[in-house]
């Protein structure tokens, strides 16, 4: 189905889910979600075929906390099959959303969920030096108490609480990628590389096995914004714009960006490596493959932002 605008693969991160610490629960988050794809309809019946991505790394660690305290009932649940279930659960929270916003408009759409391998490298450097933030954000002395218990890795989260770290390997490949090109060509929403995707990797004889990990979802959104040449990246996140020198003095809201922009701040570690870092090197990869215009900003300002009113834009030159 030919779009009057183009193809938009947008990323909508786990985190924004969860509204503050009283709305964790399914529902809620299921509502967060609902608030979100009100925007994104807005910019379908604009024109746009969307492809949505989602994150999880609050949602993946509340499933695998549920099955560290149920472990003498019933058998653990290895990190890819929390990832599998992020999936579908997410992905049904998104899907349903999108139905009911499809019929409210009147528009003649669908949208599905589809389970989403990534191809990641068992020799890479993550396995060893575990980032990726997980679960909800605790106070210090619970955070290392659990890690004492459990074995876990935690630090702080840019401020927000301390958190488990999982290792995060390099998305390289994404296995259903021509489903969802397919998919979207035929005007489908696809909710795909929910949390990053389901990382696996690759033994002699092409084989997937499962990897106990989770895949950055900006950077899985990136690649695959550049798989699929879609006309634009929009990563959603909890503030409208990007910042430099961000909770500082010298703080500087950023409208636009281009290409060698981005790179020398992005290389001067003007970004947190655990919120927008991994957002902006997201954008400076896709931009490097051709990407024509990448956005960050919050979901009250994705229309907005698009038309060049709000966000911070990401633009080759």
């Amino acid at each position: 189905m030919p779009s009057e605008k183009g193809t938009a693969v947008i990323g909508v991160g786990g985190n924004s889910l969860i509204l503050n610490a009283n709305k964790q629960g399914i529902h809620d988050q299921a509502q967060a979600a609902e608030i979100t794809v009100h925007h994104i309809g807005d910019m379908i019946e604009d024109g746009w075929n969307v492809v949505l991505t989602h994150g999880s790394g609050p949602q993946v660690g509340f499933i695998l906390r549920r099955s560290e305290l149920a472990r003498d009932e019933v058998a653990m649940v290895p990190m890819d099959y929390a990832d599998a279930d992020i999936q579908g659960a997410v992905g049904y929270m998104f899907q349903r959303a999108l139905h009911n916003e499809f019929k409210h408009r009147g528009l003649d759409r669908k949208a599905v969920t589809l389970v989403t391998q990534v191809l990641v490298d068992q020799d890479d450097e993550a396995f060893r030096h575990p980032t990726k933030p997980i679960g909800p954000q605790m106070d210090q002395k619970t955070a290392e108490a659990r890690a004492e218990e459990m074995g876990w890795t935690v630090a702080d989260d840019a401020g927000r609480g301390w958190r488990r770290l999982v290792p995060s390997p390099e998305p390289k490949k994404i296995i259903e990628l021509e489903q969802i090109k397919i998919l979207a060509n035929a005007g489908v929403t696809v909710i795909a590389c929910g949390g990053g995707g389901i990382p696996v990797w690759e033994d002699v004889y092409g084989n997937l096995d499962g990897v106990e990990a989770v895949v950055d979802k900006d950077l899985a959104s990136s690649l695959l914004a550049r798989a699929i040449g879609a006309d634009l990246l929009l990563l959603s996140t909890g503030v409208e714009k990007v910042a430099v020198d961000f909770k500082t003095p010298n703080q500087r809201w950023l409208d636009r960006l281009d290409l060698a922009e981005a790179k020398a701040l992005y290389e001067a570690d003007q970004f947190d490596a655990g919120s927008m870092g991994p957002k902006v090197r997201a954008m400076i990869e896709y931009l490097e493959a051709g990407g024509k215009l990448g956005i960050i900003t919050d979901p009250e300002h994705m229309q907005e932002s698009v038309s060049g009113t709000a966000g911070t834009r990401f633009v080759p030159n």
